[in-house]
């Protein structure tokens, strides 16, 4: 069945089961646009069904606003079709919804579909009663209504021209009752009469109340010796029948006398108070103000958590939250230390750099265990838009604070320690740059005052301690990264991941899947062949994973009662459990120490990784040819390669003549991911001496480095990340530009005791030590000075 709805002159067909929007405290009428709070499931389960169709729905105030799930029996019966004009979803599953009343129609009967309800209703009929009278009342609470908006001064000048203008009785008592009534007794009373005489009446009772309210406090404010104090608002008491929505003023304004906000901020805060009291309860101005003052509220002003003065405890935090980290561990000792002994945080603001999964975000929640602090994470992955800083300006629909202040009313102190991760995956547009606006955030000579664009008061972020994470640093704006002092999470060893795994990954992994260390044991070699053999990673997000995956088929077995007992998994299982393995045991090295192929080490934001170069010389006409998806930067340093190797073709027996009667083709697999860089052009040259030379790499060397074209071995960045990747593949020597001795020391001394490591300057060195002594026993067709070669 199909309701027909006249609005302005066009008809409107709606079905007569239309889904339910449960009201609290609210009355919706026809001809009048509203804004609402959507929050309960079945309310949001309402609209998002409306959405789908014809973004009508029928709204019915409940008779008790404390239930949570309203019945048939705690609704009115009659109630208003009302149709959606915006939704906004915000982050905490709630929406906020305009909408704007159709018709008055009743609900016949109620039923509950999936989360929502769903009600049919039918059409009120609207009596107009005898047309002279009917006009005389018209005339009169327009009469009425004009003198009430001119001495409030709150009624939109649409508005009072549609009701001034209006010649329709039943929509020009709605738009009246929607301004001028306030308790929802006496809002549902008139959308429940279908006489517009009898509205139209106690519309006239009501406006002769509230004008006569106006004109005394009018009197009252030029009378008073002090202009300047805000106007009492106990006529407005006097007159004003609901008394809940006087208790939500008495309550604001505790509120703001006990948050010990600074004095002005207080003052502003009272003047929306004040102002609020003057509105009608249900005014869409009103529920902005209300809004706001709940944000104004809300957010802490002096309330601070105790510092732990401890040191030593902070320290166990860390290392019972952390296994390994100690460089990265000591630096945050040491900020510590100073924000206890100063009580300040004014200092550089600590930025933990390193790949994915190495425990940067657990690692703030941690500092902020060890400090005995609040925490707050903040994600600006993606983040594009300034007011998700800085929020919203009221005067926009659906107007929020920024994260900031969103962050700090969630954590409820003014001293939490507040976690902005990725800050390099924030970019802009249109609509502004967010890490501008950061710039202020983390600025201790500036963020005593930060501003919040809806909040529009100064708000004191220096007692905040702030950390960011990031994955790589080379995409933080300059000015930006200029506030924060890098701390780098290079990944983990091996033996730090053999010790994470025991300790906290699969005994996480037992309580997630319900199992215990009776039910399942995995001994240190079964964790290690899954270190090696199924991961390859910085982090130990996948180490998780697939010890995850052993326990589910492990609780699948209990569930089935298949399991007897304590199952001990050992390594020979691992194949039938999570397949066969993803990496060999000594991985790309394999292909390593082949005549024109050499190891190259890459930094990228998951952390070190090999880079394997081959080199062939193909008879052609003396071109380069480079393949792999290679960027211009590596492109320019395999062509300073090939200089440079032309140029030493007398010092290791080169035929200058090959490089016009051959080509060289470079390729660096895989050839699906981009690489660029300046790093690899000592390991090009390499392979390309060895490729002409036809003699073979040494498979157990990786190198880094710069090439120029007199030979020399340029420093080179991410040198930790490349080291840690070198002995996770298994890599024995790892030759090391001459200009990087200063970072060697922060290479972990573990991999330090295990690797190889020979500073070189020239490339002659980087020949020497790289290329394997030549076979006697095999002639070659250019043979090449044994001095030249390493033993």
């Amino acid at each position: 069945m199909t309701l027909r709805i006249t609005v302005d002159g066009r008809e409107i067909r709606v079905p007569n089961r239309l889904p339910l929007l449960p009201l609290r405290d609210v009355v919706i009428f026809p001809g009048v646009t509203l804004p609402l709070f959507v929050g309960r499931s079945a309310s949001v389960a309402a609209i998002e069904e409306a959405e789908k169709a014809h973004k009508v729905v029928f709204a019915s105030a409940q008779i008790r606003p404390d239930v949570s799930e309203p019945g048939e029996q705690d609704l009115h019966r009659t109630g208003t079709i009302v149709r959606i004009l915006q939704v906004f979803r915000l982050p905490d599953g709630t929406m906020r919804i305009l909408v704007e009343g159709l018709a008055r129609a009743a609900l016949s009967r109620l039923e509950s579909q999936g989360n929502g309800l769903f009600g049919s209703v039918r059409l009120r009929v609207e009596r107009q009663g005898e047309e002279l009278i009917a006009k005389s009342h018209l005339t009169r609470a327009q009469a009425l209504f004009t003198e009430f908006a001119e001495l409030s001064g709150r009624v939109p000048d649409e508005l009072r021209s549609s009701v001034v203008d209006g010649h329709d009785a039943h929509a020009v008592s709605y738009l009246i009752a929607s301004q001028v009534l306030v308790s929802v007794a006496s809002r549902q009373e008139l959308l429940e009469s279908d006489d517009s005489i009898a509205r139209l009446e106690t519309l006239r009772r009501a406006l002769t109340k509230e004008n006569a309210t106006f004109r005394r406090r009018k009197v009252e404010a030029s009378s008073s010796s002090a202009p300047s104090i805000p106007i009492p608002r106990t006529p407005h008491k006097e007159t004003d029948p609901d008394k809940e929505g006087m208790a939500e003023i008495e309550e604001f304004e505790r509120l703001v006398r006990s948050a010990r906000m600074p004095q002005s901020v207080e003052k502003k805060a009272l003047q929306e108070v004040d102002r609020l009291a003057r509105m009608p309860v249900f005014s869409p101005e009103a529920t902005v103000t209300r809004g706001y003052l709940t944000w104004l509220t809300g957010v802490p002003w002096n309330k601070k958590t105790r510092d732990r003065r401890n040191l030593i405890e902070a320290e166990e935090i860390l290392d019972a939250d952390h296994f390994g980290l100690t460089r990265v561990k000591e630096r945050i000792l040491e900020h510590i230390a100073v924000v206890q002994l100063t009580k300040s945080v004014r200092g550089p603001v600590l930025c933990l750099v390193g790949p994915p999964g190495v425990g940067k975000t657990s690692l703030g929640r941690s500092v902020a265990r060890a400090l005995g602090r609040k925490f707050a994470r903040i994600a600006l992955g993606g983040v594009r838009d300034e007011a998700e800083i800085r929020g919203h300006r009221r005067t926009y629909i659906g107007s929020m604070p920024g994260r900031i202040a969103q962050a700090m009313k969630k954590v409820g102190t003014v001293n939490p320690v507040i976690l902005l991760d990725e800050v390099d995956k924030l970019s802009s547009d249109y609509r502004g740059d967010p890490s501008a606006a950061l710039l202020e955030v983390l600025d201790p000579e500036q963020n005593h005052g930060f501003s919040d664009h809806y909040l529009e008061v100064d708000y004191d972020l220096s007692k905040v301690l702030f950390l960011t994470t990031a994955n790589d640093a080379n995409n933080i704006p300059i000015p930006l990264l200029d506030r924060m002092e890098l701390i780098r999470l290079p990944g983990y060893l091996e033996s730090e991941k053999l010790e994470i795994a025991d300790r906290f990954l699969l005994p996480r992994q037992r309580t997630a899947t319900g199992l215990s260390e009776d039910d399942l044991v995995v001994p240190r070699d079964t964790l290690l062949r899954i270190v090696r053999e199924y991961t390859r990673e910085a982090g130990v997000r996948s180490l998780e994973r697939e010890i995850g995956s052993v326990c589910r088929k492990i609780a699948r077995q209990k569930a089935s009662k298949t399991l007897d007992g304590a199952r001990t998994v050992g390594a020979e299982e691992l194949p039938d459990l999570l397949g066969p393995e993803r990496f060999l045991s000594d991985g790309p090295l394999e292909r390593a120490g082949r005549v024109g192929v050499s190891t190259g080490l890459a930094w990228t934001e998951t952390g070190g990784e090999i880079l394997l170069i081959e080199v062939r010389a193909l008879p052609g006409n003396g071109q380069l040819i480079l393949t792999g998806k290679l960027g211009e930067t590596m492109r320019e340093s395999a062509r300073a390669a090939v200089s440079w190797v032309r140029s030493e073709c007398a010092t290791y027996d080169i035929d200058p003549s090959l490089f016009a009667s051959h080509d060289l083709h470079v390729h660096v697999p895989q050839g699906a991911v981009p690489k660029d860089g300046p790093s690899a052009g000592a390991a090009i040259a390499l392979a390309i001496i060895s490729a002409l030379t036809e003699r073979s790499t040494r498979s157990t060397v990786a190198l880094t480095g710069e090439i120029t074209l007199r030979g020399r071995v340029l420093p080179i960045g991410g040198l930790t990340e490349k080291a840690v990747a070198a002995h996770r593949y298994g890599v024995r020597t790892l030759l090391v530009p001459e200009g990087n001795r200063r970072h060697v020391s922060e290479i972990p001394a573990e991999i330090r005791e295990e690797l190889e490591i020979i500073l070189v300057s020239q490339m002659s060195e980087v020949v020497r030590r790289g290329l394997a002594r030549a076979n006697r026993s095999g002639g070659k067709r250019r043979k090449v000075a044994d001095d030249l070669y390493a033993a």
